[in-house]
């Protein structure tokens, strides 16, 4: 429960370190030793690194010691950056879609997506992407799977035609889920 009159900041901060047991409990405990709550997160270990995007939130008054000691992690090779520093979090606007893609891996299609993606004014709010090993042949796949926020006024079925379009240049397999 917040307290009247004491003013909640909300911080975002970036971690990347050697992937190892007790990286996060490390961070729970700074955070939580500082009266911060760990509102959302996502963490994944990539190619042997450990990486991830936090927000939390703290009372103002506390915000600078948190930050000084989440710093102070990088002596043990654990790099914290802070990205913001905001009073709460901003509601999104715009209908909500899900997009999940399938192609034989090449490069670009990452690109060629985002492309479309941009023009049509559409946020990515989480994207994750792999390459697979496919069908007997073992030829590999890309996949993504993204949750995107629309534009107002931007019809889910026009987004759809400008994607699959780009799927057929891609050979691509795409699906628009509103």
């Amino acid at each position: 429960m917040r307290k009247r009159g004491i003013m909640q900041t909300h911080l975002v901060f970036t971690v990347i370190a050697k992937d190892r047991p007790g990286l996060v409990e490390r961070m729970a405990e700074i955070i939580a030793g500082t009266g911060g709550n760990w509102i959302e997160s996502s963490m994944a270990r990539l190619g042997g690194e450990f990486a991830g995007i936090v927000r939390i939130a703290i009372e103002g008054l506390h915000a600078d010691e948190l930050v000084e000691k989440l710093q102070a992690l990088s002596a043990d090779g654990i790099d914290i950056t802070l990205r913001s520093d905001q009073t709460g979090a901003e509601l999104p606007e715009g209908a909500s879609a899900h997009l999940d893609l399938v192609s034989q891996d090449h490069p670009g299609i990452l690109r060629d997506i985002t492309r479309v993606l941009s023009e049509k004014g559409v946020s990515i709010e989480h994207l994750e992407t792999e390459v697979v090993s496919g069908s007997m042949q073992g030829e590999a796949l890309f996949k993504a799977s993204a949750d995107l926020r629309l534009p107002g006024g931007l019809d889910p079925a026009s987004l759809s035609d400008a994607l699959q379009e780009t799927a057929g240049d891609l050979m691509a397999d795409i699906n628009l889920i509103d």
